[in-house]
């Protein structure tokens, strides 16, 4: 596989570098999932703090192949993260310069390639990663919200920026708690046409939608009664609703029917 050998050629290179700790491989390298359409997620730990200066993670970037492009995360709220782009063979290749204290903290424990002084298997041995669970009180204090906004959207016309709305609630809400019933990790819509039931997968498609009024609500109220069912199954008695679901519910039959 190629990413492989680009992660055995950056080993290498690394290797006589004094102020690298080591470097580890996470995303689909830990579930044995590389194919040929996969990136590669690297994590390159050093001693002095590299992550968030961008000329020098650029400069470490391109000591590892023919880089093409390359920028920060901060898209995706991760300054850390180097987004790239190599030549020969082309591959796309994310690399977060973390320090050994912030290795502590991760969301999965990577598979070690480089390890010097087996500093990086202590840290994983003494800490415990944690992926971050949806904050269900949070997603109830927006929800209906949310829902109202999209009304709008449709009631003035703005389809296209709905069917953008739709695919938001899709990766905040509605994927995580599929995510959940199916016992997976709750990351979004990734992976849901392998990792949902076929039911779950079938609910999930009824929230996609063509930028027509009719299919819109439709989508909406398959969007609203799937959340309902989730919150259902998945909230604790603790979780306190949102007293708008009523009113917001009233709104969507007058615009249904306006």
């Amino acid at each position: 596989m190629i990413q492989h050998e680009f992660a055995e050629q950056v080993t290498i290179i690394l290797k006589g570098n004094d102020n690298v700790i080591g470097l580890a491989a996470a995303g689909s390298w830990l579930t044995n999932e590389l194919d040929e359409y996969s990136d590669l997620d690297l994590v390159l730990v050093t001693k002095e703090i590299i992550g968030g200066d961008k000329e020098r993670m650029l400069y470490h970037a391109d000591q590892f192949g023919n880089l093409l492009s390359a920028f920060t995360g901060e898209h995706v709220g991760e300054s850390r993260l180097l987004i790239c782009l190599y030549d020969n063979p082309l591959l796309h290749v994310d690399i977060k310069f973390l320090t050994l204290e912030e290795f502590e903290i991760r969301v999965e424990n990577p598979v070690i390639l480089l390890d010097k002084d087996n500093q990086l298997q202590n840290v994983m041995d003494k800490t415990q990663a944690k992926f971050p669970m949806p904050d269900l009180q949070w997603i109830e204090d927006r929800f209906w919200t949310w829902v109202h906004y999209a009304l709008l959207k449709i009631g003035r016309g703005e389809y296209f920026e709905t069917l953008d709305f739709f695919s938001f609630m899709r990766m905040v809400v509605i994927g995580p708690l599929l995510h959940l019933r199916n016992n997976n990790l709750p990351k979004g819509v990734r992976k849901v046409e392998t990792q949902l039931s076929l039911p779950d997968f079938d609910l999930l498609n009824g929230t996609l939608s063509t930028n027509e009024k009719t299919s819109l609500l439709l989508a909406l109220e398959n969007i609203i009664k799937l959340y309902q069912s989730l919150r259902k199954e998945l909230y604790k008695t603790d979780i306190i609703l949102n007293k708008a679901e009523a009113s917001v519910l009233e709104y969507y039959q007058k615009i249904k029917n306006s």
